[in-house]
């Protein structure tokens, strides 16, 4: 951990405005947290607080007490400075102080002015939910009929009607790119004057308001329900007036509190209230369909949407939000009582706000903040659930497609160049023709590797459009046609409907969402044109999922590297947290999202947790029988008994048969609740069908039977249902009965699950559903893939790239320093048994190679800081696989234990988890509850462990 330097304690306040008397490791965080924002200057906050900690309350607390205090020193700031300005000019001090007067009565006047308005926004909140409790059904017979309602009539549209709906208008390809394309002008200057505009916004300054220059902070988490939860908790706490208290105690009425002023931002999916969009399912449907109400050449305009005959209802919106604290549904449900759009009239309260809430992908995507006008500049941004940030980063900028999809696009353009290929005039019969020759392309190329030898690999770009012609196509104008002209929803809209005709039982609700094809190609085609050295294009090949259905391959683009991706976010924001429950390893974050950062600019904290120590058991089993005291279980001959679920060494039966007696002897020990992680979906399939067989157990019973004597046992499959398992599993544990005249043994459940899988995060194992986790083996990623291989190389050639730059700078120190291999582990002996872990062999070997043709002289001057290179490089890949599995581990050991007074036991199944390499990666608070030595004390040390530990427990 950097400690937060002492000079700056005595400036951290004593008070976080906590609602509940905070414990210490909060406080220790509250002011790291406080510390980072106060400092500034693009510092980052690297943060870790187990689950149960309160974590997301000590972050609110500390950020919007740092804000409050903040905007109270910009209050005097401003004050100072206009009286060092007068005096400066030699005015006289009667008249410095009278304007010093004025200007303090001018920025009290404002505050007391938007408070008050606030506080009749929230009467009138409360009078319009009375209003409502008392006649909820006359207020739904008054919202606005939706475009494209038909009354149920379910008439076919005649030839004019299908031809304004679905023909493309003409296009012209000189519209203005900003956020605000495709609106009408009218709209767009409306959207300018209220402050909803996109990416440009005209620079006036008599509409830009001093409220837009205040800091906010930009608060973000991977779910919806992830940031509903942060709201409720922003409810909680009160803080004091952002206006300094020697200028409110100028007035009669002092208040001790300010209601905190959040605003949420949501996708058009999420808060749509007009019936005709938001039933067409899918995003991209959703937003095309939404944008093309707004063009001035739409017949039927979206009622909802703010114009100047509703713009006093779009500021009793703005008001709405900021007196109330809202969350998602409370903005739908304020847009429909309003009759307003809360997705664009949201943005109007966004410069008034403090604190903004949105989920990852309207941060982490440039292009989607700045549709939203997000500007990060100067202020703060907070990333919680940061330990997936960067496969998220990954995840937003990622695209795939597949050959059944492509197949689909050409039978759709087929369809709609039939109906309406002599009604598109000329720019419009260019592109889609365009558009056509893309899909021809591609299929080509994908049929082309369905048919070859190899199931999946990587492949260059300009493979892809060799046919055809369509290497030829500018893609760039094309992706923009496509957006502009609403080619893609018109096409799926007007195929739906055709199926819709041929098949009455497919109602126009589902249309077009059922398969958004082209879009899916939109996607693909915007990450084609995106190519950077961080990505690389895969191809897949995809086994039938029927016995009718072909086999299928699909094309993907992955980020292999966030670093560039981030580098907008890292380079704008005042500060940075990233806060999670599991962070550990740290180092990833540091190289691959702050690479130009200085250390002196990153802090690391890793809380313990809020628990007693003793309400943590942790036991590393190595080995069925005990094993010498001193030695080294982590390395060396794997002897009998040991435990060490390699990919060589994992199918082993009596490995596997000794697995099963562990969790049995476990099962008979802990009550209640045991939830087990297995590496992979295939193994765990591999195991459970060892345990039923029979024919190597001298018991009459074989293993799996035995289990299910001590407990109900559960398993988790790939694509199942998640919320019925962890309903069975929570009701034999919480219910004895399940079923009529049938009881459940008082045993509880064990429930055996997956790395990675749904239950590994995200869930909650509190109290008796988690009172022992089993972590089986280390989850390392199959290194042999195309992905992992493309990932580790890139890593080498990165560092490499790093160091021959260093060296260049800096010839005398020759090459492989420190500096730049930072995310690199130090060599040890554990480093080839971790690489095998995955499937036997070292998993990154470099590709990048010196020069062989080199004299013999430069060879030799060379050699040494090239292999020094070299070592560092492969060092580096390894580590960034190792923290890619370790990750996994600290998500999945972290679903217990939830809160102050829980217990559990963590159990680690694999003798690699002795090894220090591996043991320095979990988080603080694991490594200082395992008992030390247990590597060496086999099952006998664990089970007498385990008693007692659970030991007069209820």
């Amino acid at each position: 951990m950097d400690k937060v330097n002492q000079s700056t304690i005595d400036d951290i306040p004593p008070n976080f405005h906590h609602p509940y008397q905070p414990y210490h490791v909060q406080l220790e965080f509250m002011r790291t947290v406080y510390d980072i924002l106060e400092k500034g200057n693009g510092q980052v906050g690297i943060l870790e607080s187990p689950t149960g900690t309160g974590k997301s309350l000590s972050l609110l607390c500390a950020s919007l007490t740092w804000l409050r205090s903040h905007a109270r020193q910009r209050f005097t700031s401003t004050h100072d400075t206009l009286a060092a300005q007068m005096s400066a000019a030699g005015e006289p001090e009667w008249m410095v102080n009278a304007a010093l007067r004025k200007h303090r009565e001018e920025l009290v006047r404002r505050w007391e002015e938007r408070e008050k308005a606030l506080e009749r926004a929230r009467r009138r909140e409360r009078e319009m939910e009375e209003r409502a409790a008392r006649d909820s059904e006359r207020r739904r017979g008054k919202r606005v009929k939706g475009d494209g309602e038909d009354g149920g009539k379910g008439s076919r549209l005649g030839e004019l009607e299908e031809e304004r709906e679905f023909l493309v208008r003409d296009w012209e390809e000189d519209e203005e790119g900003d956020g605000l394309r495709g609106l009408s002008r009218e709209t767009r200057e409306l959207m300018m004057r209220v402050g909803m505009g996109g990416g440009k916004r005209e620079e006036d300054g008599n509409d830009k308001g001093e409220e837009e220059e205040t800091v906010k902070i930009y608060y973000t988490s991977r779910t919806h329900s992830q940031l509903t939860q942060f709201i409720s908790e922003l409810r909680r706490p009160t803080f004091p007036p952002s206006v300094p208290p020697d200028l409110l105690s100028r007035t009669h009425d002092q208040p001790s509190s300010e209601t905190i002023k959040e605003v949420p931002l949501s996708s058009r999916q999420k808060l749509c209230i007009n019936p005709s969009v938001s039933r067409l399912g899918s995003l991209s449907a959703i937003n095309d369909r939404c944008t093309e109400l707004q063009q001035s050449k739409s017949k039927d305009r979206c009622p909802y949407m703010p114009t100047a005959e509703n713009l006093k209802q779009t500021h009793e919106f703005r008001d709405a939000a900021l007196a109330t604290i809202p969350d998602i549904e409370d903005l739908h449900r304020i847009g429909k009582e309003l009759q307003v759009c809360p997705y664009y009239a949201s943005r109007t309260a966004i410069p008034a706000a403090e604190i903004v809430t949105l989920p990852y992908q309207l941060l982490l995507q440039k292009s989607a903040r700045e549709a939203l006008g997000i500007k990060l500049e100067g202020n703060v941004v907070i990333i919680d659930e940061a330990h997936n940030v960067m496969d998220a980063i990954a995840n937003v900028h990622a695209a795939e497609i597949r050959l059944s999809e492509l197949k689909r696009a050409r039978g759709m353009l087929g369809v709609y160049v039939k109906r309406f290929g002599k009604k598109l005039k000329g720019a419009n019969r260019v592109m889609v023709a365009q558009v056509g020759r893309v899909v021809e392309s591609l299929s080509e190329c994908l049929m082309g590797f369905l048919g070859g030898k190899t199931d999946q690999g990587i492949l260059e770009s300009s493979t892809l459009l060799k046919a055809r012609g369509a290497d030829q196509i500018n893609l760039y104008q094309l992706i923009n046609y496509i957006q502009e002209s609403k080619l893609a929803y018109k096409v799926e809209s007007y195929a739906s409907h055709i199926e819709e005709q041929q098949d009455p039982s497919t109602t126009s609700t589902s249309r077009p969402s059922c398969s958004p094809v082209l879009h899916t190609l939109v996607s693909f085609l915007t990450a084609l044109t995106n190519l950077t050295t961080e990505g690389r294009i895969f191809y897949e090949k995809l086994p039938s999922t029927t016995p009718n259905t072909p086999p299928d391959i699909k094309l993907s683009y992955l980020l292999l590297s966030p670093t560039h991706a981030f580098s907008s976010i890292a380079s704008s924001a005042r500060a940075i947290i990233l806060a999670g429950g599991t962070m550990s390893p740290f180092d990833d974050y540091k190289t691959h999202l702050f690479p130009t950062h200085s250390p002196a600019k990153i802090t690391t904290l890793s809380c313990g947790h809020v628990i007693p120590r003793e309400n943590l058991f942790g036991w590393v089993l190595a080995s069925v029988k005990p094993t010498p005291q001193g030695g080294q279980v982590s390395t060396g001959v794997v002897q009998d008994g040991m435990f060490e679920f390699s990919f060589q060494k994992r199918n082993d039966p009596s490995m596997i048969r000794q697995l099963g007696l562990v969790l049995l002897n476990i099962c008979s020990v802990v009550p209640d609740g045991v939830v087990v992680f297995f590496p992979s979906y295939k193994y765990l399939e591999d195991v459970v069908q060892a345990w039923q067989g029979k024919d190597a157990e001298p018991q009459p019973q074989s293993i799996w039977e035995r289990l299910s004597g001590k407990k109900a046992v559960l398993c988790e499959e790939r694509g199942g249902d998640t919320d019925e398992l962890l309903r069975g599993y929570s009701e034999a544990i919480l219910s004895p009965t399940t079923g009529p005249g049938t009881t459940r043994k008082p045993g509880g459940a064990l429930l055996l699950s997956v790395v990675g899988g749904k239950l590994s995060e995200g869930i909650n194992f509190a109290d008796r559903l988690g009172r022992c986790v089993v972590v089986v083996g280390l989850p390392y990623p199959n290194a042999h893939s195309p992905e992992w291989k493309a990932r580790l190389e890139y890593v080498e050639a990165a560092v490499l790239e790093g160091l021959e730059r260093e060296r260049q700078q800096n010839p005398v120190a020759g090459g492989g320093g420190e500096t730049a291999s930072a995310g690199a582990a130090a060599p040890s002996s554990d480093s080839q048994d971790l690489g095998q872990g995955a499937d036997g062999q070292q998993p990154c070997q470099s590709q990048v190679v010196g020069s062989a043709t080199a004299p013999p002289a430069q060879a030799q001057a060379r050699a040494q800081p090239d292999a020094q290179a070299r070592a560092q490089a492969r060092q580096a890949a390894q580590a960034f696989y190792e923290n890619a599995c370790m990750r996994a581990v600290n998500q999945s050991i972290g679903r217990a234990i939830r809160h102050r007074g829980d217990y559990a036991a963590v159990v680690l199944i694999d003798r690699r988890y002795a090894s220090p390499r591996v043991r320095e990666k979990l988080p603080g608070w694991i490594r200082a509850g395992i008992v030390e030595g247990s590597e060496h004390k086999g099952l006998q040390g664990l089970m007498g462990g385990l008693r007692g530990f659970f030991k007069g427990r209820e």
